[in-house]
């Protein structure tokens, strides 16, 4: 399902949290990224019906444009970021209650929570109560609750916060598995970066509310300057000036060089400017663009809104989220 957001604003009080909001998220795994405040929270609470924008339409495209917010909510599984457990109910009360809540025969509700339970890792644990599990598994028991109606979409508001690494890998693979092997929609709001190289096929920054960067992983990482680090004999001042005009550089010690390329570069002309200089390259290195590079640089930008005017800006990929209607 494909959910679509047109110049939509969100405002508590004096404070902005999302202004003029175009983005469009398709199928699939896609990270919300931005820091702590970009907005990423109130984008999925506003999608969920739970905080109403002052401006803009809101559409999942699959459902009818007057879907109420309760019929989204059918289709829509969401793990809020802080804990959200009822005091002295069990792991399996928590998440068939949620099932019955959501509009599930008691049986169903009761059969689904073991089989969530099940899936995220809880059978063993399923009748203690919830206030006395680890932060790792009240994560997964909020991950359960998420998917007890069986749902198309997830919006999972930091699934990760407060994990160590194991649990965090842990995390990580169910989330993979939810959406590479049994075909959920991911949206995934976050400010750690490395579980959306992990986990998203996509991502959409946002900064102060606004996107700032939009595309698939292999799209965002391949624009953008390329760093390459190169070793020449003999490091001469003529060597620094002549690699200087092709892009950035930096002279590192024992004749070693950092230089910066942009996107399009032809690297064959660095052999050729070395060797002009009467040196040689003894090793070249190129360098992966990583998602932190491609954040740092989309938040140092000013921000802009709008599909065709995201920075850097691929063909939208980004996907996750929901079926048809506005909220």
């Amino acid at each position: 399902m494909t959910v679509s957001l047109e110049r939509v604003t969100i405002r508590y009080g004096t404070h902005t949290a999302v202004e003029d909001l175009s983005v469009t998220f398709e199928r699939g795994a896609i990270g919300l990224l931005g820091r702590n405040g970009a907005g990423k929270s109130s984008v999925l609470k506003a999608l969920l019906g739970l905080v109403r924008p002052q401006q803009g339409v809101m559409r999942f495209l699959d459902l009818p444009a007057d879907a109420s917010p309760a019929a989204i909510r059918a289709h829509v599984g969401y793990m809020p970021e802080r804990d959200a457990h009822l005091p002295q109910a069990t792991g399996f009360d928590m998440v068939s209650l949620l099932g019955m809540l959501s509009g599930m025969p008691k049986r169903d509700a009761w059969r689904r929570a073991h089989e969530v339970l099940y899936l995220v890792g809880l059978d063993e644990q399923r009748y203690r109560p919830v206030a006395g599990y680890s932060t790792g598994m009240k994560q997964k028991v909020k991950l359960a609750a998420a998917l007890v109606h069986d749902p198309q979409v997830l919006f999972l508001d930091e699934p990760t916060n407060g994990l160590d690494p194991a649990g965090r890998s842990d995390m990580l693979q169910l989330i993979r598995q939810l959406s590479r092997e049994l075909g959920k929609s991911v949206l995934f709001s976050t400010h750690i970066l490395q579980d959306v190289e992990v986990v998203c096929d996509a991502a959409v920054v946002l900064e102060r509310g606004r996107v700032v960067a939009q595309g698939s992983l292999q799209d965002l990482t391949r624009g953008g300057e390329r760093q390459h680090t190169l070793g020449v004999e003999p490091a001469t001042p003529a060597v620094a000036a002549a690699l200087a005009r092709l892009g950035r550089v930096q002279v590192d010690a024992n004749g070693r060089y950092s230089l910066w390329l942009p996107a399009a570069a032809n690297v064959g002309e660095v052999f050729a400017v070395v060797a002009s200089c009467g040196a040689a390259v003894r090793s070249f290195v190129p360098h992966r663009r990583s998602l932190e590079d491609v954040f740092l640089q989309a938040i140092s930008m000013p921000p802009t809104n709008g599909a065709d005017t995201a920075s850097p800006q691929p063909s939208p990929t980004a996907g996750a989220a929901a079926d048809g209607a506005s909220a």
